[in-house]
């Protein structure tokens, strides 16, 4: 992808970004991203900054694509949830085997895809495949997918033998609508329903692959963006619409502080509270060193990647650190605008409580334990072997 390109993409998702905060209401009202969301950001070609060249896609370096996503969440926490996922998804299946890529994206270049990759179902060995059932939550943004990538252990007699992600495409699964939550309201996270669906071998990819950087898709895609690590790529993913999040709400925060008068401290106006000031220059901090560091990072992998070096493990370890790092930095920033923003940021419909939501529901996502990413990455330190595919 050419520069001028990345910049065309930067410059129409930032267009876009005072309609998505207008939207911001709507979207959580009905649980979902409007069609004209997507639509919108699929014209700037967000969604094709991952995609392999081969299918009309720009191959981007990652920090550009967490850029536009965290830009797209600083406007609207659940379209930029949403944009992230849905996003990161063309790189996954350039992974897989060149025949699958080619199911998907053989007729329609602009073909999206949802996941959802706990291991929530069963899937078992046949000639050619697998039988795949179960029910998988959290799958965001699939009302706006026609494929969807699941993960769950294969089993052989009985015995587990792998674990793998399966490709679907959607007259393989019913999406049931069962989303209805605090936070991330519009994301349209609903669950996903296989029963008993037979899945071709080209459509699964082993989870043994990615966490080794070697997997069938590189034949075709040998671009550096296809080398990096899956436990780098995809927990960054989500880190980065939560630092998004955290930027929104500091917008509005100041905003908000900047015409804000308070009666209980007779009349005083807040932008002349010192304490509103010690708060707003400690999250903007706290934001600015998630961010980057995240990036960093990952364009510290990128580099070891286009230069064809092996990616140290010590620097895979410390991108999972700081991810996690970079979630809880988000939350504090959010956190203590909220404490400082007066019962009149409580009213529903403004954004700040919505960031707050948004950010808190973020943070559950399993890619932000932090407990496993620190003892990881303390277990490389005292150099002993870290068996985590999600590094």
């Amino acid at each position: 992808m050419s520069e001028q390109d990345t910049h065309g993409v930067i410059a129409g998702v930032a267009e876009l970004l005072p309609v998505l905060r207008e939207r911001a209401q709507e979207t959580e009202d009905g649980r979902r991203i409007p069609d004209e969301s997507i639509k919108s950001l699929q014209e700037t070609g967000f969604f094709k900054l991952l995609q392999p060249k081969t299918y009309g896609g720009y191959e981007a370096d990652p920090v550009t694509f967490y850029t536009a996503v965290k830009m797209i969440a600083s406007a609207c926490g659940s379209t930029g949830w949403v944009a992230s996922i849905l996003g990161v998804h063309p790189w996954h299946l350039a992974l897989f085997e060149p025949q699958a890529q080619e199911d998907v994206w053989s007729e329609d270049f602009d073909t999206r895809i949802s996941s959802s990759y706990a291991p929530m179902g069963k899937a078992t060995v046949v000639d050619g495949g697998y039988r795949l059932s179960g029910r998988w939550s959290f799958s965001s943004g699939c009302d706006h997918a026609t494929w969807v990538l699941l993960g769950a252990p294969a089993f052989a007699d009985g015995k587990p033998v792998d674990f793998c992600t399966y490709l679907l495409p959607i007259a393989d699964y019913k999406i049931i609508d069962v989303w209805d939550t605090v936070g991330l309201r519009g994301t349209g996270s609903n669950d996903i329903l296989v029963e008993d669906v037979f899945v071709p071998q080209h459509r699964t990819l082993s989870f043994r692959l990615t966490s080794k950087c070697k997997t069938p898709g590189q034949d075709v895609n040998p671009g550096p963006l296809y080398r990096l690590p899956y436990g780098s790529v995809h927990p960054s993913t989500i880190t980065a619409p939560i630092i998004g999040m955290a930027q929104g709400a500091y917008d509005a925060h100041v905003e908000h502080q900047r015409r804000r008068v308070r009666a209980a401290y007779a009349g005083e106006q807040s932008k002349e509270d010192s304490f509103a000031k010690v708060r707003i220059a400690e999250a903007a901090s706290e934001i600015d060193a998630a961010w980057l560091q995240l990036t960093h990072n990952i364009d510290e992998l990128y580099q070891f990647a286009r230069r064809g070096d092996k990616l140290p493990f010590s620097t895979r370890l410390r991108v999972r650190r700081d991810q996690v790092r970079g979630t809880e930095r988000a939350i504090a920033a959010v956190d203590r605008l909220f404490e400082n923003s007066g019962g009149r940021a409580l009213k529903v419909g403004t954004p700040i409580q919505r960031f707050w939501r948004d950010a808190h529901a973020g943070r559950v996502h399993a890619a932000n334990d932090p407990e496993r990413a620190y003892t990881m990455f303390g277990t490389g330190e005292f150099g002993l072997p870290v068996e985590n595919a999600m590094v």
